[in-house]
């Protein structure tokens, strides 16, 4: 009798009314919450930091998680600035934008590179293009040009830097009319360089995503 009682006290069975019943296990975890289609979970999102940029696209970081990273093409990554690399004014602008972000979230390409051609493919932009409107590459298909492109930059650094995107609300006509007119005098007015003009300046190319092609050049 006492080892039938043992065994009985040993089972995951209770006794209930004199018959034998299982207990039902419950998880105590919640189930995860069902998202929309397209919609990307905080969790998600929170393992996709700006420090992976070379596999995720990332947007403005006050957007909803629906429109939080989007998968980049293996060999491209996400926030590049493409511009003229022999333009002396252009160049003045990347060293400006290089100084603020502490951050490190922008990176650089010069249009002149072969590094700097899969980026005009994938935003179905040309050469010309790029030379008259430098390209920020945000991430596949989001990419912008001219005064929205500089709009879009400033808006990844750091405050008071970040505020100049404020300027949106200025029609972009208006604003590519400003942008065009300084470009398509740029060179009259600051000159044109033989080749690009960080070559001069080795220590930025840490943020160059066409690094080792410079280099090679030097």
């Amino acid at each position: 009798m006492l080892t039938k009682a043992l065994r009985i006290l040993k089972s995951p069975r209770s006794i209930v009314g004199g018959s034998l019943h299982r207990r039902p296990v419950y998880s105590s975890s919640p189930s995860p919450p069902r998202l929309a289609p397209g919609a990307v979970s905080r969790t998600t999102a929170g393992a996709a930091e700006i420090e992976a940029d070379e596999a995720v696209a990332y947007s403005d970081p006050t957007e909803s998680p629906a429109s939080m990273p989007m998968m980049m093409q293996a060999h491209l990554q996400p926030r590049v600035v493409v511009y003229d690399g022999v333009c002396p004014l252009c160049h003045g602008g990347v060293k400006w934008i290089i100084k603020a972000d502490k951050y490190r979230k922008i990176k650089f390409c010069c249009l002149q590179s072969k590094t700097a051609e899969p980026y005009l493919t994938v935003s179905g932009v040309t050469k010309e293009d790029v030379e008259k409107r430098f390209l920020f590459v945000e991430g596949l298909g989001s990419y912008h040009q001219a005064s929205t492109a500089a709009l879009r930059v400033v808006s990844y650094l750091p405050m008071p830097y970040s505020a100049l995107k404020a300027f949106t609300i200025v029609p972009t006509p208006l604003r590519d009319s400003v942008y065009d007119y300084v470009a398509n005098n740029r060179y009259n007015w600051f000159g044109k360089a033989e080749d690009c003009l960080v070559l001069k300046e080795q220590e930025l190319l840490e943020r160059f995503i066409d690094r080792d092609e410079l280099i090679d050049r030097c």
